[in-house]
């Protein structure tokens, strides 16, 4: 059978293969509106854009070796936007020097038949789950404040369950290679939001086990 025709397009602001800076956190439910309120008088923008999410994780297992993962993600909340399709290559954890978490990143837009797409070229749709939140920015800097739930059918968007009784917070920077300055920056912008929240370098690989209910 033949694959579906998709179209791939960089995403607007020129090139794709960057680095993201990664700092994570989470706050329980009842300090939302504290961390909402220090992040509108951190940040360039006072009301944070908000945004609901479906992401899909796809695996191609090889012969040997870890297999490899693309993330398919698409707007609930702007159903005619295209899709994103984003590769994270694994986490340079270990450098003590660095004060955040540093990987490989590639993000595409893509045409809505990139699921199928996907599929015939032997992906397999691994979990998927809803983000809804906030984001806000400074600078280079973007902060996203987000409850996951997981989807409980699949493809069922509206049938979820909520993964936590806490909100996921991401500190993070897209830049070329050998920015590492970045992290600094965004080192003294977390000390600003204790102790509300302490974001760290956390290993994003172990998260994956409370959406495959490991």
């Amino acid at each position: 059978m033949e694959a579906p025709q998709v179209t791939v397009m960089p995403v607007t602001g020129g090139t794709i293969n960057m680095m993201e800076y990664l700092l994570q956190g989470s706050v329980f439910d009842q300090a939302l509106e504290s961390l909402l309120h220090r992040l509108r008088g951190l940040c360039d923008n006072m009301e944070p854009e908000t945004f609901t999410d479906h992401e899909l994780v796809y695996l191609l297992k090889g012969q040997q070796g870890n297999p490899f993962i693309l993330r398919a993600r698409r707007s609930l909340s702007h159903p005619t936007s295209p899709w994103h399709l984003r590769y994270l290559g694994q986490p340079e954890v270990g450098d003590k020097s660095r004060h955040a978490l540093v990987r490989n990143c590639v993000d595409v837009a893509a045409s809505h038949s990139l699921p199928e797409f996907l599929n015939e070229m032997g992906f397999r749709m691994d979990h998927e789950f809803v983000a809804n939140g906030h984001i806000f920015r400074k600078g280079a800097m973007k902060i996203v404040v987000s409850k996951l739930s997981r989807i409980l059918v699949p493809g069922n968007t509206e049938n979820t369950e909520r993964l936590s009784l806490s909100f996921l917070v991401e500190l993070s920077v897209l830049a070329p290679a050998g920015q590492d300055t970045m992290s600094e920056d965004m080192r003294s912008f977390a000390e600003q939001l204790k102790p509300l929240v302490h974001l760290e370098k956390i290993d994003p690989s172990k998260q994956s086990a409370s959406f495959m209910g490991t």
